[in-house]
């Protein structure tokens, strides 16, 4: 099952993604965003309307990052072995976190903004895991049981304001420059997601290619470590890492530029794309 949260006529609502559209569920439940719908037995009340007809086409309505007011975004920094060795860092024991802000997202076939401050806006292609299950201190072994979805997420990055100090947090964040969805696919459809496979290109060009078998802590142990640190709740994002290939270490560099289009897959979720726009 899939489901996004988008606008339509300037209303948000979030739905149930069918072959020809979305069915809205906003309409037909009380909860006014996804993230209270997944706190609620969400994905199985939503089960029963499979067969129902889309209220919109794909056309008529405006993506919006699939979670789009979370309680938290975790992103995990260094977590494949090809992005430490391009990047010159050493590896670290346990698992490299920053946060992301919610408004710094924008929903699938959105622009991406490249800022006024930087020329070196970079993409990271990534797996987002959204939690269902609220938890604190959860065990590895248990950990796929608090997932409700897994989504593609570009963790873009300004990368000079990213080196301003040792903190990433100010190349992370700048409006516009995260993507996240186009939707989010349930958990029962992916029992492992080490199986996935994920690739980013920009202007149709693959720029990374990787197994999310090659990640250094899993998904699981992102859970369980994230959760240790505070309570994870439905609605949180951890986004998992992104592998090697990115623009800042290749020889030139390969930065984002206005008009260029970014787009990350996985199959069996999707394939996110964004189209690129300068800020003026």
């Amino acid at each position: 099952m899939k489901l996004c949260s988008f606008e339509e006529s300037g209303r948000a609502s979030f739905g149930l993604v069918v072959d020809d559209g979305i069915v809205d569920l906003g309409k037909r439940f009380t909860e006014p965003t996804l993230r209270d719908f997944l706190a609620n037995e969400g994905p199985r009340r939503a089960a029963a309307l499979a067969a129902e007809p889309a209220d919109f086409a794909f056309g008529d309505i405006v993506f919006a990052p699939v979670i789009p007011n979370p309680d938290k975004i975790i992103c995990v920094g260094l977590n494949y072995h090809d992005h430490i060795a391009e990047t010159g860092r050493n590896e670290t024991a346990k698992p490299v976190l920053f946060a992301r802000y919610a408004g710094s997202q924008v929903g699938h076939g959105q622009p991406l903004v490249k800022p006024l401050e930087s020329d070196m806006f970079d993409y990271e292609g990534e797996l987002a895991v959204i939690i269902g299950k609220p938890g604190r201190r959860i065990p590895e072994a248990r950990a796929l049981e608090h997932v409700a979805g897994y989504a593609c997420y570009n963790d873009g990055s300004v990368r000079d304001w990213q080196k301003h100090t040792h903190q990433f947090m100010p190349g992370k964040t700048f409006a516009g420059t995260g993507a996240f969805g186009p939707w989010m696919v349930t958990a029962d459809e992916i029992p492992d997601p080490a199986e996935l496979h994920l690739t980013t290109r920009l202007n149709g060009a693959v720029v990374q290619d990787t197994d999310l078998s090659l990640l250094i802590t899993p998904i699981p142990g992102l859970i369980a470590y994230c959760s240790t640190i505070l309570p994870l709740l439905p609605g949180d994002v951890i986004v998992s890492g992104t592998p090697g290939g990115v623009g800042a270490r290749r020889t030139p560099p390969l930065w984002m530029r206005h008009g260029d289009v970014c787009e990350v897959e996985v199959p069996g979720i999707g394939i996110l794309s964004n189209p690129v726009t300068a800020e003026a």
